[in-house]
């Protein structure tokens, strides 16, 4: 989802420029008025002025919420970082000796992340074609359809 408000708590509503949910035994599921209530497990920020409150206030929120991956792209400072939640505290996912950033709660998605920034949006979309052809995401893809 795009610019979906997210009910996480009393005192979170943030709507994140992206979100990915997993609708069967996910985190998060979608109320009677359209909101997403819960946390997703992951969520997208593309931060431009808002880097500070990205990387601040809103991880410390999605942090306490479970939000299982956070991905800030911040615009200004040419960067982009992936977080990961493990045993409670968010750890910057690495890149690969390409450059290609892994997620591990959706297996196949990959970013090409110097690709990314350089604006080259067909090598962004060829290293996901690569990753969504793995046979890692066909299981993943399987278990969700069950």
């Amino acid at each position: 989802a795009d610019n979906a408000t997210v009910l996480l708590d009393a005192d979170n509503e943030p709507q994140p420029d992206a979100l990915l949910r997993i609708e069967k035994e996910g985190q998060s599921t979608i109320s009677d008025d359209d909101y997403v209530e819960g946390a997703p497990e992951l969520i997208v920020e593309i931060a431009a002025s808002t880097a500070s409150l990205d990387l601040h206030d809103k991880l410390k929120a999605y942090r306490r919420n479970q939000v299982q991956e956070y991905l800030v792209w911040r615009i200004y400072d040419q960067a982009l970082d992936w977080f990961r939640l493990r045993e409670g505290q968010y750890f910057r996912l690495q890149g690969n000796e390409r450059g290609i950033l892994k997620s591990e709660i959706y297996p196949g998605l990959w970013l090409d992340v110097n690709a990314l920034l350089r604006g080259n949006l067909s090598q962004v979309l060829g290293v996901l074609r690569q990753g969504i052809a793995t046979v890692e995401h066909q299981d993943f893809v399987k278990k969700l359809s069950k």
